[in-house]
């Protein structure tokens, strides 16, 4: 069998490869952690000219008609480069959930700015105390022709710069709905929050916000749980690509440094300690490698594949916790230096693992679903 990328597949990898690197050298990343808006709009300007931005949507309102699998390849190279643009936030959580799901006017009004960058989409799926985004604490109650939406959501990216936000609510008969929030609206406070990656993540404070029958996601109120776990999966599935590109190149940087870093005048990569390590990390990537792929591959097949996904969001945190780790030691007192690249993996991954549940979460949940013979 053939587990081999298609040609299509790897010029999209060459093309990312290639903006990216032009976007990622240390002081460009510096500089755009350091801005106002925290990302880096020239990098997304040229993945939006590129075409890159619209991998999975509709070939009718500007995308490529591809899928998840092509839009995972490209978080796999932000992952690699760590820079600050919200692929994951623009393209996943609210281009592909209204590709699916939103009505002709909704498609026709998103996504060809999604497709083109010049309108961010983003989704508020976190809250306190709540860990599941299809049991949201947040609530919605219909008033007249419209709904109104009260609540507090936490960790909901780039929502200073969306122009719409997906948020799941909890309606008074039990169901859940999506409804596509203005963040200027009456009602919505925008607060940032400081997240460990230095990616803009803010707190959502929704009062008595007015949202129209028409801002509905879905053909109607109940269809809320399925929009949700459909993007939750696809989610995860980001998450892990992006893990999976952070990880790679941790690791690839630290058999650099320890090939050319001497000690007792031979390269500390020679020592059987440091090379165990980086052969432990090695076969930690390729386990996150096929575990993501296996998931990835059940999904745009339209297969069954929750306990696939969370085992591929199991191990991007387990083994990338161990990598990103290896890469920090093996640098030794250098790789604690906010000065050089490599801590910025570390604190990428951190912010990631706990995106949609970590390891923890993830092992209960297919523990769960083995038990329900899933």
């Amino acid at each position: 069998m053939n587990f081999s990328f298609n040609e299509e597949q790897e010029a999209i990898r060459e093309l990312a490869q290639q903006i990216f690197a032009d976007h990622s050298d240390h002081e460009r990343l510096r500089q755009v952690e350091n801005s106002a808006d925290g990302i880096d709009r020239d990098l997304w300007d040229a993945l939006g000219k590129s075409n890159l931005l619209g991998l999975a949507l509709p070939e009718a309102h500007g995308g490529s008609g591809m899928g998840m699998t092509e839009l995972a390849i490209l978080l796999e190279e932000q992952g690699r480069s760590v820079c600050q643009v919200p692929i994951l936030a623009s393209a996943v959580l609210g281009g592909v959930a209204v590709a699916a799901f939103g009505s002709d006017a909704q498609q026709t009004r998103w996504l060809p700015g999604v497709a083109s960058g010049d309108a961010i989409l983003s989704a508020a799926f976190a809250e306190y105390a709540s860990f599941d985004p299809a049991r949201p604490r947040t609530t919605a109650r219909q008033d007249g022709d419209a709904w109104l939406l009260e609540g507090e959501k936490i960790c909901v990216p780039v929502a200073h710069l969306a122009e719409c936000i997906l948020v799941p609510a909890a309606t008074a008969d039990g169901s859940v709905g999506v409804f596509l929030v203005n963040p200027t609206a009456a009602g919505v406070h925008v607060e940032r929050q400081q997240m460990t990656n230095r990616e803009p993540q803010s707190r959502l404070v929704l009062s008595k916000v007015r949202v129209p029958a028409d801002d509905v996601l879905g053909e109607s109120i109940a269809a809320g749980t399925e929009i949700v776990r459909f993007v939750e999966a696809r989610a995860m599935v980001g998450v892990a690509a992006t893990l999976l590109g952070v990880a790679s190149e941790a690791l690839r940087r630290t058999a650099e440094y320890t090939g050319t870093r001497r000690q007792f005048e031979k390269p500390i990569g020679s020592f059987q300690g440091v090379s165990l390590r980086a052969a432990d990390g090695y076969i930690d990537i390729e386990c996150m490698r096929s575990t993501l792929w296996q998931a990835q591959w059940k999904l745009d097949a339209g297969l069954p594949a929750d306990i696939d996904i969370a085992i591929a969001k199991w191990w991007s945190s387990l083994g990338g916790h161990r990598v990103v780790h290896t890469a920090q030691h093996l640098h030794g007192g250098t790789g604690a230096d906010t000065d050089y690249p490599i801590h910025r993996f570390l604190l990428w991954f951190k912010q990631l693992d706990l995106t949609l549940g970590g390891a923890a979460p993830q092992l209960a949940k297919i523990g769960r679903l083995v038990a329900e013979g899933a």
